[in-house]
């Protein structure tokens, strides 16, 4: 079995066991429907296929579904709502849509998972139950910084547009809390307005919850902008955390990005992390939270204050699209 047509065998493991269907077969079919230049681009691919590093299959089916969102493949749009996709059909929009393809390939997957705010917000009050002071938000891999705006998502039920409702197991922290300010950074910044598309292209066709709340958040970062620079997370964090933030406590946290930084930039965090915790105090607390993956079947959650003295919790885990969430605060 070639590299890529393994690619695409564990994308479609992956899609189905985290419910895409749809994206899964796409997956199992679409080796067997490449044709023209697509074919022969995806075929002689020059890189690392798999979801660990170019995520091939990944940015196929985002091409895909952009064509059925801007209504550019009608044929392709009407299986998809059927869930009758078939290897004949794929070759045939691949031949006819190739130049838009192939410029889709062009780039990585890039998304915002709006869902795993859930287990920002739960983070946030096991915070508050700590320390009053409002928050310093800093995201690493920040995407289009949806996220940012974690605060402004009701966890269970509210009035707002987006409102996560994960299965939660476990007790569900109450404490309340305040945003004083928020910052992101990624190597390549998203804007809700220019590439609101994109977003919503990689966010598979068949679950229209998660389509949904995306298309939220999308509204709500629109509404509420916020920061994202561009830059590599090492150099970006170690400059943030250069001084201490009285009356603030810094809460510095990444969602499933932690496997796709160089080595170089995890140690730069690291050793900014170290250092800022090495000066924090009751007035200027710092705060880690890392949602990310430990090869379990789902997330770890894992949280680490410094405040004069360092404390780590394992916080639980948390399905890697935030569909349930198991809560269990722990020392570590």
């Amino acid at each position: 079995m070639s590299a890529v047509t393994q690619a695409f065998a564990r994308q479609a493991q992956a899609c189905a066991a985290l419910g895409s269907l749809l994206t899964a077969a796409l997956c199992r079919m679409l080796p067997e429907a490449l044709d023209g230049p697509v074919g022969a681009r995806v075929r002689d691919w020059p890189g690392d296929p798999s979801n660990r590093a170019d995520s091939l299959p990944l940015r196929l089916c985002g091409a895909l579904h952009a064509l059925v969102l801007t209504d550019a493949a009608p044929a392709l749009a009407a299986a998809y709502r059927a869930r009758r996709v078939t290897p004949a059909l794929l070759r045939a929009t691949l031949l006819q849509h190739a130049d838009t393809v192939l410029d889709w390939l062009d780039s990585p997957p890039q998304t915002n998972e709006v869902a795993r705010a859930a287990a920002l917000i739960g983070a946030a009050r096991h915070l508050a139950a700590l320390s009053p002071l409002p928050l310093r938000l800093l995201e690493l891999g920040a995407s289009a910084g949806l996220n940012l705006n974690f605060d402004r998502f009701h966890l269970g039920s509210g009035p707002g547009a987006v409102v996560l409702t994960p299965e939660w197991s476990g007790p569900v922290p109450q404490s309340a809390f305040v945003v004083a300010s928020r910052r992101g950074v990624d190597l390549n910044p998203l804007d809700p307005d220019r590439d609101g598309l994109r977003l919503m292209a990689y966010c598979w066709a068949d679950q229209d919850d998660r389509l949904a709340r995306l298309r939220a958040a999308l509204d709500l970062a629109r509404r509420h902008p916020v920061r994202v620079d561009r830059g590599d997370a090492g150099q970006w964090l170690a400059e943030r955390l250069a001084a201490p933030a009285p009356g603030r406590l810094t809460l510095v946290y990444h969602t499933i990005v932690a496997q796709y930084f160089p080595p170089a930039t995890r140690t730069a965090c690291a050793e900014a992390l170290a250092h800022a915790g090495g000066i924090a105090t009751p007035d200027a607390p710092l705060a880690h939270l890392r949602m990310e993956a430990d090869g379990g079947p789902d997330a770890a959650l894992d949280l680490t204050l410094w405040d004069g003295t360092r404390r780590d919790w394992s916080l639980g885990r948390a399905d890697f699209h935030g569909r349930h969430i198991l809560w269990q605060p722990r020392p570590m």
